[in-house]
């Protein structure tokens, strides 16, 4: 059995599929059909059958609420589905447009400030079937939608579901051109929004340019200092550690500073009575140059 990934929704999770013999591409749009009724995916990966459960998978069941301050949804399993065939160009047709779904935008907008919720619409997705609806939203904790749901459900005669997400899902939505003129990285190709951490900034030695330089259009360290840290991790080996003693054309000083890009480092030499002297940069090549 081949497994194939597929996502309904740029926010939502990945789900995996038996991919059912059919010949699939990264992009494809599918129909399958879930515990929740008939969706139309798309193809964002294949996973390694040896890696994956093929006899039963581990999902949430959420009974169509999220974060409802109810008891925490629990952890169920259900068979691997198959995907039931590649969606055409009329299933495509099919699919809710953009001022259906602005307008149910709207109208939880209106919900979600008559019940005062401290919470913020993001998205909508409805599934191919029509029996479901699923409203994005960000919020700084929990929230309790309970009274939200009743309204909305009321209002669309349909299964309603709340998902909450987080605010790099935001500008992966919605985002538009980073700082290097180009498209942002999650909304172009980033499928995984993998961890960002400062010491991935450390090693690239951009920490001294503030939070907000290295910062991202959703508050977060940038996705693309993950990009060049491996590249920086081989070239800081070349590096003697700081404090290291070398000689320099007979001198002796002590290495105090590193440029890794640039394959240098900074040499402190001793001054006049034992003080501090001059701190000369170092070409760690240049010897290879002459």
């Amino acid at each position: 059995m081949k497994v194939v990934q597929i996502q309904f929704a740029p926010w939502d999770k990945v789900y995996n599929f038996d991919q059912n013999d059919l010949a699939l591409a990264i992009g494809d749009n599918v129909i399958v059909k879930t515990d929740l009724g008939v969706e139309i995916g798309k193809v964002v990966g294949f996973a390694e059958a040896d890696k994956v459960d093929l006899a039963e998978e581990k999902v949430v069941e959420e009974n169509g609420e999220v974060g409802n301050g109810e008891e925490p949804p629990r952890e169920i399993k259900r068979p691997i589905k198959p995907v039931m065939r590649k969606a055409t160009s009329l299933d495509l047709e099919k699919r809710v447009g953009a001022k259906e779904k602005e307008e149910a935008l709207e109208y939880c907008r209106k919900m979600i400030e008559k019940n005062k919720l401290e919470m913020k619409l993001v998205d909508v997705n409805f599934s191919f079937d029509g029996a479901k609806i699923t409203f994005a939203f960000i919020a700084d904790g929990r929230v309790d939608f309970r009274e939200l749901v009743k309204d909305l459900t009321r209002h669309f005669n349909r299964t309603v579901r709340l998902y909450q997400i987080g605010i790099r899902d935001e500008a992966k939505i919605k985002g538009d051109y980073g700082p290097c003129g180009r498209q942002l990285c999650c909304k172009r190709f980033l499928g995984d929004l993998a961890s960002i951490t400062s010491e991935m900034a450390e090693v690239q030695q951009v920490v001294h340019r503030g939070s907000e330089r290295i910062s991202g259009m959703c508050g977060r360290l940038m996705c693309c200092l993950a990009f060049e840290e491996k590249g920086y991790e081989e070239m800081a080996k070349n590096m003697p550690p700081l404090g290291t003693k070398v000689n320099v054309d007979g001198k002796r000083g002590t290495v105090v500073g590193h440029h890794i890009l640039k394959q240098s480092v900074n040499v402190q030499f001793p001054g006049d009575k034992g003080e501090e002297g001059a701190i000369i940069e170092i070409d760690l090549n240049r010897n290879k140059k002459k």
